[in-house]
């Protein structure tokens, strides 16, 4: 029997702990897992540290062999060199975006003279142009091309005030529908997003949401033992962010908040993660003289799901401005281990709609620290309430963001051409 032969190509994968990586990571992983033949063009790990991480230095090109234990599937993965900017303004970053693209064009050049063909090509944006290397092997060798969007980035872009020339945002745009109109398929994380891109292309957008290892992360019910560990007493308030530190969270306001509630003794916040703004967010709070929240950095695979088990509120936080043109990846391993999240965003974003609609947590107007800190202070007096959405988070994750459900779906859709349908969300009623 044929195995299918995947490629991918992405600016991020294995083993980034966070964001795209990790769910490029763990895709790959269950394809290979599940017979199919992969090959991956990628560089080396940089987020979200933005520096590329030990024992990988980022010096020329690597070819490696994934095993995955207790599997006899294997992973060829290709490395490649690129410009990794220490701080990730918009004009750096597409500089950095330009030298992956030249990078991973001489892989591909090898890939092609070699004679390699593949049935499924998937590029993951951002960045959004890497969909023009899948196209060239496509129209060289064959197969179908997945187009995935994680980010919508140039809108993102345009919105956070990073591109601010409008001849180039329409030259952006227009190079983006090009693209749109010559894949074979296009996905993305939200029903938002899809709307959003459905409007720009007319052309079935598949709804390919990020997922949750439930087996991996899970509720545990010491909690009072964990934040003994973690130098907590047990009837502190933890208020945890982790993820990526970066301009469009917003999370200069988490200090803020802070500060309003300095006198609460019993309640605690922790920034964990790493990004560009983390120095200047510590410098405020040290400005503040706060003593009520810390500065941690990314936690490894193997004490995350007891960490995130530390917090009794979770933060997704994001600006006004970029709340329906990203789904956070973080939400889906806060839900999973049956986490209370409070979440910044506006009414009718895809963000809004889920977390309304399985009251899955609380919703607060963004960039507003005065309502955050009220907010956490309800919850301190409010236990009861906070464990149902717990309960709620949980069987949400259970039943919806298992990844066997989300890339079986996918893969009906794109390697075995199943009609387009999108994945069955639940209701309130179910």
């Amino acid at each position: 029997m044929k195995r299918e032969k995947i490629l991918l190509i992405s600016h991020n994968f294995s083993p980034e702990p966070t964001g795209i990586g990790k769910y490029n990571g763990e895709m790959i992983e269950w394809l290979a897992k599940n017979g199919y033949d992969c090959t991956v063009i990628t560089t080396f790990p940089y987020y979200p540290q933005w520096k590329v991480q030990a024992p990988y230095s980022n010096r020329w090109y690597k070819k490696e062999i994934i095993d995955y234990p207790d599997s006899d599937a294997k992973v060829t993965v290709y490395r490649c060199p690129s410009y990794i900017p220490t701080r990730p303004t918009g004009k750096r970053r597409m500089v950095q975006d330009i030298s992956f693209w030249f990078f991973k064009s001489w892989v591909i050049f090898k890939l092609l003279l070699s004679s390699k063909k593949f049935d499924l090509i998937i590029t993951v944006a951002p960045p959004f142009h890497l969909a023009y290397l899948g196209l060239m092997v496509k129209n060289y060798s064959g197969g179908k091309l997945l187009y995935h969007i994680q980010d919508m980035q140039i809108e993102a872009a345009q919105d956070l005030g990073m591109l601010s020339s409008n001849k180039l945002l329409d030259k952006l745009y227009e190079i983006e529908y090009n693209l749109l109109s010559k894949v074979d398929y296009i996905s993305t994380i939200s029903e938002g997003m899809v709307d959003k891109v459905r409007a720009k292309v007319d052309k079935d957008v598949l709804l390919f949401p990020n997922w949750a290892d439930t087996s991996y992360f899970f509720p545990i019910s010491e909690k009072d033992k964990i934040k003994l560990k973690w130098g907590y007493q047990p009837n502190d308030l933890i208020v945890l962010y982790s993820g990526a530190i970066g301009e469009k969270q917003g999370l200069e306001n988490v200090i803020f908040a802070a500060e309003i509630l300095k006198q609460e003794t019993q309640v605690k916040f922790i920034i964990c993660g790493s990004g560009p703004y983390k120095e200047r967010l510590i410098e405020i709070a040290r400005e503040k003289g706060l003593s009520n929240i810390n500065f941690v950095p990314v936690q490894g695979k193997e004490s995350f799901n007891e960490f995130l088990n530390l917090a009794d509120v979770h933060l997704v936080l994001q600006k006004a401005n970029a709340s329906d043109l990203v789904m956070p990846s973080k939400l889906t391993t806060i839900l999973a281990v049956g986490g209370t999240c409070i979440v910044t965003c506006l009414a009718g974003s895809s963000l809004y709609n889920i977390v309304n609609k399985y009251d899955l947590g609380y919703i607060i107007e963004p960039e507003n620290f005065e309502i955050l800190a009220d907010k956490v202070l309800q919850l301190r007096y409010n236990k009861e309430e906070t464990i149902r959405k717990c309960n709620n988070a949980r069987q949400y994750a259970l039943k919806y963001l298992n990844i066997d459900n989300v890339m079986g779906i996918l893969i009906d859709q794109v390697v075995n051409k199943s009609p387009v349908f999108e994945l069955d969300l639940p209701s309130k009623n179910n």
